[in-house]
């Protein structure tokens, strides 16, 4: 006599499961891995980088002699210590130092009196003659 239990096939352990309906979508890469994705995000970062370091010199190409700026008593890193005096007069204070590798450095100090009491700064820090950059406090 038979059971119902021995006229089932037995079960196999490390048997392959059946595909499913869609074999396309279940071998598809994840998006971030298709080829497309991947080239538009490299281009997209790729002008970026190329947009961060054309912005640097992007003034300079648009103004070269920093003519339009000196006229507006605005300075911008880059300009000479000809250029700066010629667009903010001179400074109150210079200090000069000079790094190990014997580079020359400047620190130029305005002072801007607004009456007896209030006074403001403004600081440009040059290398070599040229303006690499500034603040000022209110």
């Amino acid at each position: 006599m038979t059971t119902h239990r021995e006229s089932q096939a037995p079960a196999v352990p490390n048997a392959p499961q059946t595909a499913p309906a869609d074999a396309s979508a279940a071998t598809a890469p994840p998006f971030l891995c298709r080829r497309e994705v991947r080239v538009t995000i490299y281009m997209l970062l790729g002008t970026f980088v190329l947009l961060m370091l054309g912005w640097r010199f992007l003034p300079g190409l648009l103004d070269p002699t920093f003519e339009k700026h000196i006229q507006e008593k605005r300075v911008m890193a880059g300009m000479t210590k000809d250029q700066v005096l010629k667009a903010w007069g001179g400074p109150y204070t210079i200090h000069v130092s000079h790094t190990d590798a014997g580079i020359r450095r400047e620190e130029w100090i305005y002072e801007d009196w607004k009456d007896a009491s209030k006074v403001s700064h403004r600081y440009l820090y040059f290398e070599e003659g040229l303006l690499v950059g500034g603040w000022f406090s209110k």
